[in-house]
């Protein structure tokens, strides 16, 4: 059986409906939990080549299960379709959906062809950008019976993954009294002070945060008119670390400079948590040395990648539960970087289609790989075990 023959030959055969997909996707940007035609665009095709669908999954509309084969070793290959809001495909999440989606079936056929026992699935979920859709398949068992997950993602450059900071997100209102800002400031309780001044704790304290911890936030809310005192006034704040438990310790400093900031004007505060937060992403050497074996093979440049991740993923909470792997694939031939107009611009053009085909077989190798060979299997598994302690 000529192995590289029948990916050849897969690939070619649905290499168009790929591309149609990534297009319509890019043509038309859904935000999260609001990706219906993603999704029936997806789970359409999917039918069609003889996957059993389920869908909405999860208690989420826009999810959905896709899988082929039967039994165990299953691997998994999770999709995201979200845009972000007002820069569209930016992220380059119209790449991964078809790229998945086309590693499943080119997975699921050579089991076929083979006669390999196992199972293939895509796990179709939304919204990755904040709202964390991996997080409601995790809470529903989905990834219960799987053995490896496998993902790219569109980047400027092909790199190993080096994992993904844990997250938390925070809405902090500020409540004062308004009053008239000429006549009488004296007997008002500025809430954009405090807000303000959350601010300024908040950039003294960066020199004193880790390096590889961020915090970074934006003003929601700020009065109503200059010649009023604002009796109300939030913000948003991101916080991340590459340990949970540094997170832990930066949220209760943050809560101090909040409480700190209404002290100093005299107002009360609110402090609310945002949608859930993202744990941090577990790498595993044997899948990027396998990775950077298949890149070697198939003539891409890839590169181990030198630090940890500053961005923040749901893949991180998937990679806490199941084995993984979230490589990244040169999807723009500029280096420009994820949440950029221009990678929005740029990520259905021929060169990030021509990658997310390329994409597409890398994440079929590793499955193939797993599912064949009993050895690496255990390699994973073994270091999963002591690498999620």
């Amino acid at each position: 059986m000529n192995t590289y023959k029948t990916i050849s030959d897969t690939l070619k055969r649905i290499s168009a409906a790929l591309r149609e997909l990534a297009v319509k996707i890019h043509e038309n940007p859904e935000t999260g939990f609001n990706e219906f035609k993603a999704c029936e665009w997806q789970t359409e095709l999917l039918e069609k080549l003889g996957f059993k669908v389920k869908t909405p999954f999860a208690g989420l509309k826009t999810a959905y299960f896709a899988e082929k084969g039967s039994g165990r070793p299953h691997v998994c290959f999770p999709a995201e379709f979200d845009a972000l809001p007002g820069l569209g495909h930016a992220c380059g999440h119209n790449l991964i959906a078809p790229a998945s989606i086309g590693a499943a079936i080119i997975l699921s056929e050579l089991l076929e062809k083979e006669g390999i026992k196992g199972s293939v699935s895509v796990a179709g979920t939304p919204a990755e950008e904040g709202k964390g859709g991996k997080l409601y398949f995790i809470s529903a068992g989905a990834f219960k019976s799987v053995d490896l997950a496998v993902m790219g993602h569109p980047e400027f450059t092909t790199s190993t993954w080096n994992g993904s900071l844990a997250v938390e997100r925070f809405d902090v209102a500020f409540l004062g009294k308004s009053s008239h800002a000429a006549a009488a400031p004296h007997k008002g309780l500025n809430a954009l002070d405090a807000v303000m001044l959350l601010f300024q704790g908040v950039n003294a304290w960066r020199q004193h945060i880790l390096e590889d911890s961020r915090i970074h936030g934006i003003v929601t809310e700020g009065g109503d008119a200059p010649n009023i005192i604002p009796e109300k006034a939030s913000c948003s704040f991101y916080l991340r670390a590459s340990k949970n438990s540094v997170l832990k310790e930066m949220e209760e400093r943050f809560k101090d400079i909040a409480k700190g900031a209404a002290l100093m004007t005299g107002t009360k505060f609110r402090m609310t948590k945002g949608s859930d937060p993202y744990k941090s992403g577990i790498v595993l050497d044997s899948l990027n040395d396998e990775f950077l074996k298949i890149a070697e093979k198939m003539k891409i440049p890839a590169s181990r990648a030198e630090k940890g991740g500053r961005g923040s993923s749901d893949f991180g909470d998937l990679s806490q539960v199941v084995p993984g792997i979230h490589y990244y694939f040169r999807a723009v031939e500029e280096k420009i970087h994820l949440h950029e107009r221009a990678f929005a611009e740029k990520s259905a053009d021929k060169y990030a289609l021509d990658s997310m085909l390329k994409a597409a077989e890398i994440s079929a190798r590793i499955g193939y790989r797993f599912l064949k060979d009993e050895k690496f299997r255990k390699e994973v598994r073994t270091e999963f075990a002591k690498t999620n302690k």
